[in-house]
């Protein structure tokens, strides 16, 4: 098969694609709480119960010191008064970025519901304490891959990476207190969130809420303008 049939595939298996075969929710934008992680917490939960598949899931956006932009999936450890929260190593190619301009956007999407949400604000790290409960709050397998450690880091074989696989296995079981120094806990805290709600005839509600006023960089629960935006 030559690279113009695998071009005319793919362009064939684009065209047939259809997004939201499902029924979607209705989004009344003036019967919403005041600040925007109360509404967070209900689509979460609601993609959850329409069995939304691995709603936990959310793209970071970061920068680097050149202004370029960088993109990956990360798991959501949570969403509270101080904001949207993830982990990883401090030496990563996104810890290196965030350290440099300490600012992200995160995205959700949930298909099953036709439901988006979208954060932007700066990026603060957890303290050590934090992170070690974050670390420890989780999955053997999930210790077992920090104590790999060497993320982003150029890879010479994969059976490097199996030897040392192997390796954090071992002494997550044997050590199921170690700790990975570098890892660490991020919260975005917002500066604005918007709560996209799609529609069969292309009608979507877009609320978006922006901070302002007295409560503009704090963790309070006031200080938000909402505003309807143009789909």
């Amino acid at each position: 098969m030559d690279a113009m049939d695998d071009e005319r595939r793919f362009q064939e298996a684009l065209r047939s694609l259809r997004v939201w075969d499902t029924e979607l929710p209705a989004f009344d934008p003036a019967d919403v709480p005041e600040e925007p992680v109360a509404l967070f917490h209900a689509w979460f939960t609601a993609a959850v119960e329409a069995k939304a598949v691995e709603p936990h899931t959310m793209s970071l956006a970061t920068v680097d010191q050149d202004g370029r932009p960088d993109v990956r999936t990360v798991m959501l450890h949570g969403a509270d008064a101080r904001g949207w929260h993830f982990a990883s190593h401090a030496g990563s190619a996104k810890g290196r970025q965030l350290a440099a301009r300490p600012e992200a956007a995160l995205g959700f999407y949930w298909p099953v519901q036709g439901r988006q949400v979208r954060v932007r604000g700066r990026v603060v790290t957890g303290t050590p304490e934090e992170a070690y409960e974050d670390l420890h709050a989780r999955t053997a397998g999930a210790l077992a891959s920090a104590l790999v450690g060497h993320q982003s880091e150029v890879l010479g074989s994969l059976d490097e990476l199996a030897g040392a696989s192997a390796a954090a296995w071992e002494r997550a079981q044997r050590e199921p207190g170690a700790h990975a120094p570098s890892w660490t806990l991020y919260v975005v805290e917002p500066e604005e969130v918007e709560f996209f709600q799609g529609d069969e005839r292309r009608r979507h509600v877009r609320l978006r809420y922006r901070r302002t006023g007295e409560g503009a960089g704090t963790h309070t629960h006031n200080g938000w303008t909402r505003e309807l935006l143009w789909p």
